[in-house]
């Protein structure tokens, strides 16, 4: 199971450059509509995660357009597609998003994903005799991925409400696999972590400490669409038609998760279990982005500003184009 996990849990790394899968060469026009199209949009995907949901739920049938997909490992290269002019859209959490946003990526999110928050957390190991954020004081905390993961946040707002500032931490950085290594064999005590990495932890022996449910992480995403893709009118119709084709696909996936694993376990060849904790950490709801959708990950940058791990910080709001998929 670990090997498995090594190369599926990458669909959970929102901010590691952990190398590029490169472009998709297969095209969905067959099952969806005619090859011949004019139009096509080149799909910004990590580890075959939303290519697998629509390829299993069919709501490509009868597009107009054809759809290409540009398959990644990690939230970074996607952005670099997208700014090179490779990928029309991004698909990351709020963190990835937000750092591509301050290093001048020319997207704008168009689409808000939303699920609850659950699947990261803070995990101890077996016989470690911390017992509440506030005994984090003094500690080393391993942050999966790189610097701005949901992990990170979900870090740095734990010890806020525990009265401790980001300084009283000592905080170190280690790609997923490498960190999954290291506390099971006991090097590590604190592992600030996510997805298939925080249900391999617990199954270790790990101890949860705190998760990002009850609003702890905002529990958002995004599908971002380059300002390019924007400026052409027939890109952004086809955009804002995949858009709600994509919402039934998430839907399909939330009644129909047995099926929607057995998709997992064939096209990523992730074992069961794996692919069961894939499932029940997929975002749940496709939805437009309203106020509320920004005043919440507003927060987020802000909070990652004040410790300068997003620099410069960002206008949510500023970086939100509703033309695509309105209320």
């Amino acid at each position: 199971m670990i090997r498995t996990v090594r190369v599926l849990a990458t669909a959970f790394s929102l901010a590691a450059l952990l190398g590029t899968a490169g472009c998709g060469d297969g095209d969905s026009a067959a099952a969806t509509g005619s090859s011949s199209s004019e139009v096509r949009l080149t799909i910004g995907d990590q580890a075959q995660t939303l290519q697998t949901l629509v390829k299993a739920s069919g709501v490509l049938k009868g597009a107009s357009y054809g759809v290409k997909w540009a398959e990644f490992q990690g939230a970074a290269p996607l952005f670099q597609a997208v700014q090179a002019g490779a990928a029309d859209t991004s698909y990351s959490a709020d963190l990835p998003a937000l750092q591509a946003l301050s290093g001048g990526v020319p997207v704008k999110n168009v689409a808000a994903l939303k699920n609850d928050g659950t699947h990261v957390g803070l995990v101890v190991k077996k016989g470690s005799s911390i017992r509440s954020v506030a005994d984090l004081k003094g500690k080393k905390v391993v942050v999966s991925s790189a610097k701005g993961s949901i992990a990170e946040y979900l870090l740095a707002g734990a010890l806020q409400r525990a009265g401790l500032s980001y300084s009283d931490v000592t905080v170190q950085y280690l790609l997923p696999a490498d960190a999954q290594a290291a506390f099971g064999s006991g090097k590590v005590e604190v592992w600030a972590t996510f997805g298939v990495y925080q249900a391999v932890a617990l199954q270790q022996g790990g101890r949860l400490l705190i998760d990002g449910g009850d609003g702890r992480v905002s529990g958002y995403g995004f599908i971002g669409a380059s300002e390019k893709a924007l400026a052409d009118k027939d890109k952004r119709a086809a955009l804002s038609d995949f858009l709600r084709r994509l919402s039934k696909a998430v839907a399909w996936g939330r009644s129909h998760p047995q099926e929607y694993a057995k998709a997992i376990e064939k096209d990523n060849g992730a074992s069961p279990a794996v692919a069961k904790t894939l499932v029940t950490a997929g975002y749940g709801t496709v939805r437009p982005i309203t106020p509320e959708v920004t005043r919440t990950v507003q927060k987020v940058a802000d909070t990652m500003h004040a410790i300068k791990v997003l620099d410069p910080g960002v206008d949510v709001a500023d970086s939100v184009d509703t033309r695509v998929f309105p209320k």
